[in-house]
């Protein structure tokens, strides 16, 4: 089949729409044509090779579409179904068994690296145009998925609105309801208030988090947490972060999350927890990032570190709870997402990237 996808050639050069072949579904697998898909920060990472994948790539990994084809061995999904596409996983592995396929063994080989049985799905004069990025590669017109990654939603839903389901906002709702559970009245920061970070505000507010404290460097970005959901916002750039925190909730907060990645931002997200406070970490940051805590810090105080992939979600059942809080208004997606045309990828990153929108999402031609 001829598609057109956002094909990635070096670090430098911005995307290019590229015409390409797309092999058909082997029997285990299906056939989308992709709707809509989210920008995350993992793509601007891959192309930026903090994560190592290669050129040319398509990537993309926060689809939604209709399925067009499915392979002779699957059961689930049938022609015209309307599905989120989301992270894959092996099913076999410990974590797969016991429903936290974030944690599957080959997480980083199906989704980083793109493995998949008959290789890349995407071909240009029969050669591969990277891998299988996610298990979808979803910068394109239509793409090639597996049912252990594919939810399926109801048809009168936005596919535009709902594509962001698939990893940023399933992260940072995921943290917060899967990892963290806190209790109504309990304290919480968020560093870093990109959709990720603000999809973490939303769920506090959900559960009845109190205070909530968005920190981020953007002021729009702030502003628009308060209407999402925070009870105070604190600037970045501010030299007593922590301090600020610790003085809005009295001792500190019972929770931290982070979504930037950068160690001062660390430091400050552990020094505003109280004692036996708990600090998420989630973002994906250059390979050899370290960070550094004195450890009078973390243990004197009984603090306890969480890394999270993906919010720690069992997708059959976490991404309908998230629709579910986005058909009763808890979930106001509408307010979070800006869309663009596929052909404008390149301004979708940079208004991104700048703090202009909140949530771009390419939507198909």
């Amino acid at each position: 089949m001829k598609v057109f996808a956002a094909v990635a050639r070096s670090s430098e050069q911005p995307f290019a729409i590229e015409e390409c072949e797309l092999v058909r579904p082997s029997a285990g697998e299906v056939g989308v044509k992709v709707h809509a898909c989210g920008i995350c920060h993992t793509d601007s990472a891959a192309r930026l090779q903090h994560l190592p994948v290669p050129f040319p790539q398509t990537l993309g990994h926060e689809g939604s579409g209709v399925v067009e084809e499915v392979g002779s061995e699957v059961t689930s999904l049938v022609p015209g179904d309307h599905v989120i596409m989301t992270f894959g996983s092996c099913g076999r592995c410990e974590s797969c068994a016991s429903a936290r396929p974030a944690y599957c063994d080959d997480f980083l080989a199906i989704n980083i690296a793109g493995k998949r049985d008959g290789g890349a799905p995407l071909r240009q004069n029969g050669l591969p145009i990277g891998q299988h990025f996610f298990s979808q590669a979803a910068f394109s017109t239509h793409a090639i998925a597996n049912p252990r990654n594919l939810v399926k939603v109801d048809p009168s839903l936005p596919l535009e609105l709902l594509a962001p389901l698939g990893c940023g906002i399933q992260t940072g709702m995921g943290t917060v309801l899967n990892v963290l559970k806190p209790a109504p009245g309990t304290g919480i920061a968020v560093f870093g208030v990109g959709a990720v970070g603000m999809s973490a505000i939303i769920a506090a507010r959900i559960v009845g988090c109190g205070p909530i404290i968005a920190v981020d460097l953007v002021h729009e970005r702030l502003e628009a947490a308060r209407s999402f959901g925070a009870t105070h916002v604190i600037d970045g750039r501010s030299a007593d972060v922590a301090l600020q925190i610790k003085a809005i909730t009295g001792k500190g907060a019972h929770f931290s999350i982070d979504t930037t990645g950068h160690p001062p931002v660390i430091t400050e997200a552990t020094n505003c927890l109280r004692k036996l406070g708990v600090g998420a970490h989630l973002a994906a940051p250059p390979r050899g990032t370290q960070y550094c805590i004195p450890s009078h810090v973390l243990s004197g105080a009984g603090l306890t570190w969480r890394g999270v992939v993906e919010g720690d979600s069992d997708i059959q059942t976490f991404i309908p709870e998230m629709v579910r809080y986005y058909r009763t208004g808890q979930l106001p997606l509408d307010r979070m997402v800006t869309t663009y045309p596929l052909a404008s990828i390149n301004q979708a990153i940079a208004d991104s990237e700048s703090g202009k929108v909140l949530k771009a999402v390419l939507v198909m031609p």
